[in-house]
Protein backbone atom coordinates (compact mmCIF):
# COMPACT_ATOMS: atom_id res chain seq x y z
CA UNK A 1 0.00 0.00 0.00
CA UNK A 2 2.89 2.35 0.70
CA UNK A 3 4.21 1.90 -2.85
CA UNK A 4 0.76 2.64 -4.23
CA UNK A 5 0.61 5.80 -2.11
CA UNK A 6 4.04 6.92 -3.32
CA UNK A 7 3.02 6.38 -6.95
CA UNK A 8 -0.17 8.35 -6.48
CA UNK A 9 1.70 11.18 -4.74
CA UNK A 10 4.25 11.30 -7.56
CA UNK A 11 1.48 11.51 -10.18
CA UNK A 12 -0.27 14.22 -8.18
CA UNK A 13 2.91 16.29 -7.92
CA UNK A 14 3.53 15.88 -11.65
CA UNK A 15 0.01 17.03 -12.44
CA UNK A 16 0.45 20.00 -10.11
CA UNK A 17 3.69 20.99 -11.84
CA UNK A 18 1.93 20.81 -15.19
CA UNK A 19 -0.86 23.07 -13.96
CA UNK A 20 1.61 25.62 -12.60
CA UNK A 21 3.50 25.63 -15.90
CA UNK A 22 0.37 26.10 -18.00
CA UNK A 23 -0.94 28.89 -15.76
CA UNK A 24 2.41 30.69 -15.85
CA UNK A 25 2.71 30.53 -19.63
CA UNK A 26 -0.88 31.50 -20.44
CA UNK A 27 -0.88 34.52 -18.17
CA UNK A 28 2.50 35.79 -19.38
CA UNK A 29 1.58 35.60 -23.06
CA UNK A 30 -1.78 37.36 -22.49
CA UNK A 31 -0.24 40.82 -22.04
CA UNK A 32 2.32 42.97 -20.28
CA UNK A 33 1.56 43.10 -16.52
CA UNK A 34 3.66 46.26 -16.16
CA UNK A 35 1.16 48.23 -18.27
CA UNK A 36 -1.44 47.68 -15.53
CA UNK A 37 0.66 49.33 -12.86
CA UNK A 38 1.31 52.68 -14.52
CA UNK A 39 -0.83 55.60 -15.60
CA UNK A 40 -1.58 56.53 -19.18
CA UNK A 41 1.04 59.29 -19.04
CA UNK A 42 3.83 56.94 -17.93
CA UNK A 43 7.08 57.11 -19.82
CA UNK A 44 9.20 54.24 -21.08
CA UNK A 45 11.54 54.76 -18.11
CA UNK A 46 8.58 54.35 -15.74
CA UNK A 47 7.68 51.06 -17.46
CA UNK A 48 11.24 49.82 -17.14
CA UNK A 49 11.35 50.66 -13.43
CA UNK A 50 8.14 48.74 -12.87
CA UNK A 51 9.47 45.73 -14.78
CA UNK A 52 12.68 45.76 -12.74
CA UNK A 53 10.81 46.12 -9.46
CA UNK A 54 8.62 43.07 -10.19
CA UNK A 55 11.31 41.06 -11.97
CA UNK A 56 9.47 41.23 -15.29
CA UNK A 57 12.61 42.28 -17.16
CA UNK A 58 14.30 38.93 -16.57
CA UNK A 59 14.20 36.08 -19.13
CA UNK A 60 11.04 34.00 -19.07
CA UNK A 61 12.96 30.90 -17.96
CA UNK A 62 14.38 32.76 -14.96
CA UNK A 63 10.94 34.08 -14.06
CA UNK A 64 9.54 30.54 -14.32
CA UNK A 65 12.22 29.06 -12.04
CA UNK A 66 11.67 31.85 -9.53
CA UNK A 67 7.91 31.34 -9.71
CA UNK A 68 8.24 27.60 -9.02
CA UNK A 69 10.52 28.32 -6.07
CA UNK A 70 8.09 30.82 -4.57
CA UNK A 71 5.08 28.54 -5.07
CA UNK A 72 6.93 25.70 -3.35
CA UNK A 73 7.39 28.02 -0.35
CA UNK A 74 3.73 29.03 -0.41
CA UNK A 75 4.52 32.52 -1.70
CA UNK A 76 2.15 33.49 -4.53
CA UNK A 77 3.27 37.11 -4.75
CA UNK A 78 1.38 40.34 -4.18
CA UNK A 79 -1.85 41.59 -5.71
CA UNK A 80 -1.25 44.31 -8.28
CA UNK A 81 -4.51 46.02 -7.37
CA UNK A 82 -4.67 45.67 -3.59
CA UNK A 83 -0.99 45.41 -2.71
CA UNK A 84 -1.47 42.56 -0.22
CA UNK A 85 -0.10 38.99 -0.38
CA UNK A 86 -2.12 36.73 -2.64
CA UNK A 87 -2.06 33.99 0.01
CA UNK A 88 -3.88 36.34 2.40
CA UNK A 89 -6.55 37.10 -0.20
CA UNK A 90 -7.04 33.41 -0.95
CA UNK A 91 -7.11 32.49 2.74
CA UNK A 92 -9.81 35.10 3.30
CA UNK A 93 -12.03 33.60 0.59
CA UNK A 94 -11.18 29.88 0.72
CA UNK A 95 -13.17 29.24 3.89
CA UNK A 96 -16.40 30.51 2.32
CA UNK A 97 -15.84 28.33 -0.74
CA UNK A 98 -15.20 25.24 1.40
CA UNK A 99 -18.34 25.98 3.40
CA UNK A 100 -20.42 26.22 0.24
CA UNK A 101 -18.80 23.13 -1.32
CA UNK A 102 -19.34 20.99 1.80
CA UNK A 103 -22.98 22.03 2.05
CA UNK A 104 -23.46 21.36 -1.67
CA UNK A 105 -21.78 17.95 -1.32
CA UNK A 106 -24.16 17.10 1.53
CA UNK A 107 -27.09 18.03 -0.72
CA UNK A 108 -25.71 15.86 -3.53
CA UNK A 109 -25.16 12.87 -1.24
CA UNK A 110 -28.45 13.03 0.65
CA UNK A 111 -30.70 13.72 -2.32
CA UNK A 112 -28.72 11.82 -4.94
CA UNK A 113 -28.08 8.59 -3.05
CA UNK A 114 -31.52 8.53 -1.39
CA UNK A 115 -33.49 9.04 -4.60
CA UNK A 116 -31.20 6.70 -6.53
CA UNK A 117 -31.65 3.90 -3.98
CA UNK A 118 -35.41 4.40 -3.85
CA UNK A 119 -35.66 4.36 -7.64
CA UNK A 120 -33.56 1.18 -7.90
CA UNK A 121 -35.64 -0.65 -5.31
CA UNK A 122 -38.88 0.45 -7.04
CA UNK A 123 -37.68 -0.12 -10.57
CA UNK A 124 -40.37 0.49 -13.17
CA UNK A 125 -42.72 2.20 -10.73
CA UNK A 126 -44.22 5.66 -10.99
CA UNK A 127 -41.71 6.90 -8.39
CA UNK A 128 -38.81 5.54 -10.46
CA UNK A 129 -40.03 7.32 -13.59
CA UNK A 130 -40.71 10.57 -11.75
CA UNK A 131 -37.35 10.55 -9.94
CA UNK A 132 -35.35 9.93 -13.10
CA UNK A 133 -37.33 12.58 -14.98
CA UNK A 134 -36.54 15.13 -12.28
CA UNK A 135 -32.89 14.03 -12.40
CA UNK A 136 -32.85 14.54 -16.17
CA UNK A 137 -34.19 18.06 -15.77
CA UNK A 138 -31.67 18.66 -12.98
CA UNK A 139 -28.69 17.81 -15.18
CA UNK A 140 -30.06 19.98 -18.02
CA UNK A 141 -31.00 23.05 -16.00
CA UNK A 142 -28.45 25.92 -16.03
CA UNK A 143 -27.33 26.88 -12.54
CA UNK A 144 -27.75 30.60 -13.19
CA UNK A 145 -31.39 30.08 -14.22
CA UNK A 146 -32.19 27.95 -11.17
CA UNK A 147 -30.43 30.43 -8.91
CA UNK A 148 -32.40 33.38 -10.26
CA UNK A 149 -35.62 31.37 -10.02
CA UNK A 150 -35.01 30.54 -6.34
CA UNK A 151 -34.13 34.18 -5.60
CA UNK A 152 -37.39 35.38 -7.16
CA UNK A 153 -39.57 32.77 -5.45
CA UNK A 154 -38.03 32.32 -1.99
CA UNK A 155 -36.21 35.62 -1.64
CA UNK A 156 -38.39 38.23 -3.34
CA UNK A 157 -41.92 36.78 -3.44
CA UNK A 158 -42.04 34.77 -0.21
CA UNK A 159 -39.25 36.53 1.68
CA UNK A 160 -38.19 33.32 3.42
CA UNK A 161 -34.48 33.50 2.56
CA UNK A 162 -31.96 36.29 1.95
CA UNK A 163 -31.29 36.83 -1.72
CA UNK A 164 -27.52 37.24 -1.39
CA UNK A 165 -24.62 37.73 0.97
CA UNK A 166 -22.72 35.72 3.54
CA UNK A 167 -23.91 35.18 7.09
CA UNK A 168 -25.92 32.56 8.93
CA UNK A 169 -27.36 29.26 7.69
CA UNK A 170 -30.19 30.94 5.81
CA UNK A 171 -27.68 32.55 3.44
CA UNK A 172 -26.26 29.10 2.62
CA UNK A 173 -29.47 27.25 1.73
CA UNK A 174 -30.13 28.54 -1.78
CA UNK A 175 -26.50 28.56 -3.03
CA UNK A 176 -25.94 25.04 -1.68
CA UNK A 177 -29.11 23.75 -3.29
CA UNK A 178 -28.29 25.34 -6.65
CA UNK A 179 -24.71 24.05 -6.69
CA UNK A 180 -25.47 20.65 -5.14
CA UNK A 181 -28.70 20.04 -7.03
CA UNK A 182 -26.94 19.55 -10.36
CA UNK A 183 -24.60 16.92 -8.90
CA UNK A 184 -27.46 15.32 -6.93
CA UNK A 185 -29.18 14.63 -10.25
CA UNK A 186 -26.04 12.94 -11.60
CA UNK A 187 -25.50 10.93 -8.43
CA UNK A 188 -29.11 9.72 -8.34
CA UNK A 189 -28.94 8.37 -11.89
CA UNK A 190 -25.58 6.71 -11.27
CA UNK A 191 -26.72 5.25 -7.92
CA UNK A 192 -29.78 3.72 -9.55
CA UNK A 193 -27.75 2.20 -12.40
CA UNK A 194 -25.02 0.80 -10.13
CA UNK A 195 -27.49 -0.64 -7.63
CA UNK A 196 -29.54 -2.34 -10.34
CA UNK A 197 -26.41 -4.13 -11.56
CA UNK A 198 -25.49 -5.27 -8.05
CA UNK A 199 -29.02 -6.27 -7.07
CA UNK A 200 -29.06 -8.70 -10.00
CA UNK A 201 -26.02 -10.61 -8.65
CA UNK A 202 -26.35 -14.12 -7.23
CA UNK A 203 -25.01 -13.28 -3.76
CA UNK A 204 -27.82 -10.73 -3.29
CA UNK A 205 -30.41 -13.37 -4.04
CA UNK A 206 -28.59 -15.74 -1.68
CA UNK A 207 -28.66 -13.18 1.11
CA UNK A 208 -32.37 -12.66 0.67
CA UNK A 209 -32.94 -16.42 0.60
CA UNK A 210 -31.14 -16.74 3.93
CA UNK A 211 -33.65 -14.38 5.47
CA UNK A 212 -31.55 -11.21 5.74
CA UNK A 213 -33.58 -8.07 6.19
CA UNK A 214 -34.14 -6.02 3.08
CA UNK A 215 -32.39 -2.91 4.41
CA UNK A 216 -29.37 -5.01 5.46
CA UNK A 217 -29.04 -6.49 1.97
CA UNK A 218 -29.51 -3.10 0.36
CA UNK A 219 -27.19 -1.00 2.53
CA UNK A 220 -24.55 -3.40 3.82
CA UNK A 221 -24.07 -5.58 0.75
CA UNK A 222 -25.53 -3.95 -2.37
CA UNK A 223 -24.73 -0.28 -1.74
CA UNK A 224 -21.15 -0.92 -0.62
CA UNK A 225 -20.37 -2.92 -3.74
CA UNK A 226 -22.03 -0.27 -5.91
CA UNK A 227 -20.20 2.57 -4.15
CA UNK A 228 -17.03 2.77 -6.27
CA UNK A 229 -18.49 4.68 -9.24
CA UNK A 230 -20.60 6.77 -6.84
CA UNK A 231 -17.51 7.62 -4.78
CA UNK A 232 -15.63 8.57 -7.94
CA UNK A 233 -18.36 10.95 -9.08
CA UNK A 234 -18.71 12.48 -5.62
CA UNK A 235 -14.96 13.07 -5.40
CA UNK A 236 -14.83 14.71 -8.82
CA UNK A 237 -17.97 16.68 -8.01
CA UNK A 238 -16.47 18.03 -4.78
CA UNK A 239 -13.37 19.15 -6.66
CA UNK A 240 -15.55 20.83 -9.27
CA UNK A 241 -17.61 22.51 -6.56
CA UNK A 242 -14.46 23.99 -5.06
CA UNK A 243 -13.06 25.17 -8.38
CA UNK A 244 -16.17 25.81 -10.42
CA UNK A 245 -18.55 27.68 -8.14
CA UNK A 246 -17.94 30.93 -10.02
CA UNK A 247 -21.48 31.35 -11.37
CA UNK A 248 -23.22 30.47 -8.10
CA UNK A 249 -20.94 32.68 -6.03
CA UNK A 250 -21.49 35.57 -8.45
CA UNK A 251 -25.30 35.19 -8.41
CA UNK A 252 -25.56 35.07 -4.62
CA UNK A 253 -22.65 37.47 -3.91
CA UNK A 254 -20.93 34.70 -2.00
CA UNK A 255 -17.41 35.83 -0.97
CA UNK A 256 -15.57 32.74 -2.15
CA UNK A 257 -12.70 31.84 -4.44
CA UNK A 258 -14.85 31.92 -7.56
CA UNK A 259 -15.92 35.50 -7.01
CA UNK A 260 -12.33 36.48 -6.17
CA UNK A 261 -11.13 34.93 -9.43
CA UNK A 262 -13.77 36.77 -11.47
CA UNK A 263 -12.81 40.10 -9.92
CA UNK A 264 -9.12 39.39 -10.55
CA UNK A 265 -9.74 38.52 -14.20
CA UNK A 266 -11.80 41.66 -14.75
CA UNK A 267 -9.10 43.74 -13.08
CA UNK A 268 -6.28 41.86 -14.84
CA UNK A 269 -4.68 41.20 -11.46
CA UNK A 270 -2.31 38.50 -12.73
CA UNK A 271 -0.88 37.27 -9.38
CA UNK A 272 -4.36 36.76 -7.95
CA UNK A 273 -5.49 34.92 -11.09
CA UNK A 274 -2.42 32.71 -10.89
CA UNK A 275 -2.91 32.05 -7.20
CA UNK A 276 -6.61 31.23 -7.57
CA UNK A 277 -5.95 28.85 -10.47
CA UNK A 278 -3.12 27.10 -8.64
CA UNK A 279 -5.08 26.79 -5.40
CA UNK A 280 -8.11 25.44 -7.25
CA UNK A 281 -5.98 22.85 -9.04
CA UNK A 282 -4.22 21.86 -5.80
CA UNK A 283 -7.53 21.28 -4.03
CA UNK A 284 -8.93 19.32 -6.98
CA UNK A 285 -5.84 17.08 -7.15
CA UNK A 286 -5.88 16.55 -3.36
CA UNK A 287 -9.54 15.52 -3.48
CA UNK A 288 -8.88 13.02 -6.27
CA UNK A 289 -5.92 11.59 -4.35
CA UNK A 290 -8.13 11.15 -1.30
CA UNK A 291 -10.76 9.37 -3.40
CA UNK A 292 -8.12 7.01 -4.80
CA UNK A 293 -7.02 6.13 -1.29
CA UNK A 294 -10.62 5.57 -0.19
CA UNK A 295 -11.05 2.94 -2.89
CA UNK A 296 -9.04 0.49 -0.80
CA UNK A 297 -11.31 1.01 2.17
CA UNK A 298 -14.49 0.60 0.14
CA UNK A 299 -13.31 -2.44 -1.86
CA UNK A 300 -10.75 -4.71 -0.13
CA UNK A 301 -9.94 -6.31 -3.49
CA UNK A 302 -8.40 -3.05 -4.68
CA UNK A 303 -6.39 -2.75 -1.46
CA UNK A 304 -5.00 -6.26 -1.95
CA UNK A 305 -4.14 -5.53 -5.59
CA UNK A 306 -2.35 -2.33 -4.55
CA UNK A 307 -0.33 -4.15 -1.90
CA UNK A 308 0.66 -6.88 -4.36
CA UNK A 309 1.48 -4.34 -7.06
Amino acid sequence: MSEYLIRRLALSLTAMLGVITIVFILLHVSGDPASLLVTQNATRQDMERIRQAYGLDRPLSVQYASFIEHVARGDLGYSYRQGVPVTELIAGHLGATFELALASLAVAIVLGVAFGMAAAVRRGSVFDTAAMTVALFGTSMPSFWLGLLLIIVFGVKLGWLPVSGYGDLTHLIMPAFVLGGFYAAQVSRLTRTSLLEVLAQDYIRTGRAKGLAGHVVLVKHALRNAALPILTVLGLSFGQMLGGAIIVESIFAWPGMGRLAVQAVLGRDFPVVQGAAIMGAAVFIAVNLTVDLLYGWVDPRLRSAAEQG
